[in-house]
């Protein structure tokens, strides 16, 4: 099995908006009910500053999928970080580097019949590659003692708490978010590569 990884212009991530949502539906475990309203969502993602796309490819059949861009204030889930930090009592003034010069990792998936073979290191590290921001931020649903491939992805690559078991409006599962400097992050290295 040869998988590579590769660059999706905002036309590409566009038209196969309807496979890669059904990716995420699968390795997130979501109903069919969300799909329609999740594909228009992402094609939308396509106009976001710095937005960056990337598939995970097996002999022609994309098995992975990672994008994201640059947060900025009028997104919905900039202001839901934002409440998280307010709940924490914050914003501190590493929330505030980090609400001014972060890349959303919108969504991180791999099929799961593929998982656990480092297609998801090899998304994420292309894609923190790309990033021309200071800061990575994104979330993952929270997993009891963090026993699962995504959890030992992030920490793997460095990444920190800023909130956890926080709750999205529209979903009941809480979630934990997380933050990479990728100023001084060692992504690229033996650790995480």
């Amino acid at each position: 099995m040869t998988v590579s990884i590769q660059r999706l212009s905002p036309a590409e991530f566009a038209m196969l908006a309807p496979t890669l949502v059904d990716i995420y539906m699968e390795a997130m475990g979501y109903a069919p009910s969300i799909r329609t309203g999740r594909i228009r969502v992402w094609k939308g993602e396509v106009r976001s500053p710095g937005f960056t796309a990337l598939a995970a490819v097996d002999d022609g059949v994309i098995v992975g999928v990672a994008y994201g861009f640059i947060g900025t204030r009028e997104r919905w889930w900039d202001r839901q970080l934002v409440r998280a930090m307010h709940e924490l009592g914050g914003p501190t003034q590493r929330d505030r580097e980090m609400l001014a010069d972060y890349f959303e990792v919108a969504e991180i998936h791999v099929s799961p019949s593929y998982q656990g073979r480092g297609i998801g290191k090899r998304l994420l590290t292309e894609l923190l590659r790309a990033a021309p921001t200071r800061w990575a931020l994104l979330s993952t649903p929270e997993v009891a003692g963090e026993a699962n491939n995504a959890f030992r992805l992030y920490r793997a690559f460095g990444f920190t708490d800023v909130a956890r078991n926080f709750l999205y409006d529209g979903d009941s599962r809480p979630f934990a978010i997380l933050a990479l400097d990728l100023a001084g992050a060692q992504y690229g290295s033996a650790g995480a590569q």
